[in-house]
């Protein structure tokens, strides 16, 4: 099996670099977003159904994004001027969930020689040798890759919670704090584990104010302002 079609980068390593046209251009990307998140996800093919109400409701949710200081870049293996048509048809005649007339202003890729997409792992055989699964990779302000999502062909993503999933990173990273299963904004949130005997000890014996200790390990406080 060739590697190249299958290796994806890892958590914690740093987004791989390229250059492609898109709709919106040429981006050099990572470079052009530094100091910005960015969800990076792919496609199978424009004119699909699936992947019509997704663009559609990244597009409409745009704004919430940016105010995240998140952009959004997306990807498939059609030609500049496929995507283009594609994006007409949808401001011009595809209503979803009551959007209609929405227009996709974030870049889409064309990635016609696979090479960006092999390069994310996008292309999984087994799926399809010639169209990239539905991955969003979500990126930090430094360009190093912080969240990996897979969904099959057959079903769209859940774009409300890969906003979530980048509010409760942001929260962590701020407050250097982890977020529960379920977490949103105004939760709870919990401190990280101690990391020795005594600090174990003094948690549950002397809890710092607005903590609420369940045991040593796990301790929750009010989400920071």
């Amino acid at each position: 099996m060739d590697q190249a079609t299958t290796r994806l980068p890892l958590i914690g390593e740093k987004a791989p670099a390229f250059v492609a046209e898109t709709t919106q251009g040429t981006i050099r990307f990572p470079d052009d977003y530094k100091g910005k998140w960015v969800i990076f996800f792919s496609h199978p093919a424009d004119f699909t159904p699936v992947c019509t109400t997704e663009f559609m409701t990244f597009a409409a949710m745009q704004p919430e994004f940016e105010k995240l200081n998140c952009a959004l870049v997306g990807l498939s293996i059609d030609s500049t001027y496929s995507h283009i048509a594609w994006l007409r048809t949808i401001r011009e005649k595809i209503e979803f969930n009551g959007m209609k007339n929405i227009e996709v202003t974030f870049p889409v890729i064309s990635d016609l020689t696979m090479e960006v997409a092999k390069a994310y792992g996008m292309l999984q055989p087994a799926a399809s040798s010639t169209q990239a699964v539905r991955a969003v990779f979500i990126i930090d302000p430094q360009s190093v890759i912080r969240s990996i999502l897979y969904y099959p062909l057959s079903n769209g993503r859940n774009i409300e919670e890969i906003k979530r999933l980048v509010i409760a990173m942001q929260t962590s990273d701020k407050h250097h704090i982890a977020t529960p299963a379920n977490w949103q904004p105004g939760d709870d949130v919990i401190v990280p584990p101690p990391g020795s005997c005594g600090t174990a000890k003094e948690r549950v014996e002397k809890p710092a104010e607005g903590t609420r200790v369940l045991d040593w390990f796990m301790v929750f406080k009010k989400c920071p302002k």
